[in-house]
């Protein structure tokens, strides 16, 4: 049990100190998940107008959710390995999602949602974000490198864990 406090207090230091995190840090492999970014300040004091998610490969069937005052684009991009959906091959998917529009004030945050379906195979997820505000862009891309190295623009990261069953849902 106090093992287990220690890792989720470190887990919740960490989501502290990033800047765009998901509000979910776990989700169930081959299932349908809601992924909602947290976008907690501006760049250096600048207003957030555009929010950029790239999702990796193997996440697809991805939909946003529509924001008040937000314009939403996706990039579509061919699959390097086909999947099957509701029994049709499905060889593209969404792999970019932006909102546009706001803009969001550097003194408040927001959250942004994309409902999408995870691999069947669990580990890790990083979705690279690039927030562009009035002045200045930032990469949330970073990926964690060696233990104790701290890296400045983390990328967000879901936990994919093993389904224990079939799971189906939208």
């Amino acid at each position: 049990m106090k093992k287990t406090l220690m890792i989720a207090a470190a887990l919740l230091a960490a989501q502290a100190h990033a800047h765009v995190t998901l509000e979910q840090t776990s989700g169930v492999a081959d299932s349908y998940q809601k992924l909602t970014f947290r976008v907690g300040h501006g760049c250096d004091g600048s207003a957030t107008k555009a929010i950029t998610v790239m999702l990796p490969e193997s996440v697809t069937g991805a939909k946003p959710m529509p924001k008040a005052g937000w314009k939403i684009r996706t990039v579509e991009g061919k699959l390097s390995v086909p999947v099957e959906s509701h029994g049709r091959k499905i060889t593209a998917a969404v792999r970019e999602v932006t909102w546009s529009g706001g803009p969001l004030p550097d003194e408040y945050f927001d959250e942004f949602t994309v409902q999408a379906k995870l691999p069947a195979e669990a580990g890790k997820l990083y979705f690279k974000v690039v927030q562009e505000c009035v002045k200045g862009t930032v990469a949330w891309d970073e990926l964690p490198g060696e233990a104790g190295v701290k890296v400045k623009a983390p990328a967000p990261v879901l936990n994919v864990v093993p389904a224990e069953g079939a799971v189906h849902q939208h």
